[in-house]
């Protein structure tokens, strides 16, 4: 009998362009800069807003004082500059649009990860590893500042008078906002869209130091504040093992309500502070 034929092999087909080496960090740098973009877009669409409405305002008491209006060089100093509450606002106009916006363009959840995170949120181990990485997250940042302070570095946060001034005059609209609004949206975009689409590509380490990375300058910006070399790199070190914090327990419970969670306690807790103790 003769041998039967030999059937040549189907060529492969060529692997998909999300699997080739390095497209996922080209994604997140792609995310990075539309969130960037998005920002200074969002920002200076709030800060119009803002002005206009300061024009009214100034507009309308010129009138009802029977004054003439206002030449353009008087107009600066008369609308001022935002005030806490029209702050917030702003940031929570500008920071949690971004969020919103490139988590249903570019990284939104299909049915079945929405029912795994419902089930995984369901589990009580999920939440106390809640607690523990959010009681470790604030030892480890008290530590870090204690540490430095006996060095002679200490940091003011960029927001810190944003938040004193808060506090007196809006506390209530501040704890929502710092403890329920601020942690869901920067979850949403750090760890969801960021730090997600490396963890999904299998570079759950890259991810976690990219999006903590960016988690850091986001909080402190340099040449926004006074603060120095030694300063920032002391923030950055918090800030970035705190997002690296909540990438790993957003990894190991496989829900993102758990780093909502804990963000919101570290918050709480750093707000409790500030009006408890003030900052010294």
């Amino acid at each position: 009998m003769s041998a039967p034929a030999q059937v040549p092999p189907l060529p492969s087909a060529p692997p998909p362009a999300a699997r080739r080496a390095g497209s996922p960090v080209a994604g997140f740098l792609i995310d990075f800069g539309l969130a960037a973009l998005l920002l200074a877009i969002l920002s200076l669409v709030t800060g119009l807003a803002w002005g206009l409405y300061r024009g009214l305002v100034v507009g309308a008491e010129a009138a009802a004082a029977g004054t003439p209006a206002p030449d353009a060089a008087a107009l600066p100093t008369l609308l001022g500059t935002p005030g806490p509450l029209a702050q917030i606002l702003m940031a929570l106009v500008s920071t949690g649009g971004v969020a919103l916006i490139l988590y249903f363009w570019r990284r939104r959840a299909d049915r079945s990860e929405r029912q795994a995170s419902l089930h995984a949120a369901a589990k009580a181990s999920t939440w106390l590893w809640t607690l523990l990485v959010a009681a470790l997250v604030v030892a480890g940042s008290n530590a870090i500042a204690f540490g430095a302070e006996q060095l002679g570095i200490k940091p003011v946060p960029t927001n810190l008078d944003l938040m004193t001034r808060a506090v007196d005059q809006f506390p209530l609209f501040l704890l929502l906002f710092a403890v329920v609004l601020a942690p869901a949206y920067e979850e949403l975009l750090f760890r969801r869209v960021l730090f997600g689409r490396l963890w999904k590509a299998g570079r759950p380490w890259l991810g976690m130091l990219l999006s903590s990375l960016a988690f850091a300058l986001v909080h402190e910006l340099p040449g926004t504040s006074a603060n120095g070399p030694a300063e920032i790199a002391q923030l950055w070190l918090v800030y970035g093992g705190m997002g690296a914090a909540f990438c790993w327990l957003y990894q190991r419970t496989g829900t993102l309500w758990a780093p909502i969670a804990a963000h919101a306690l570290n918050n709480a807790v750093a707000l409790g502070a500030l009006v408890f103790l003030g900052y010294s």
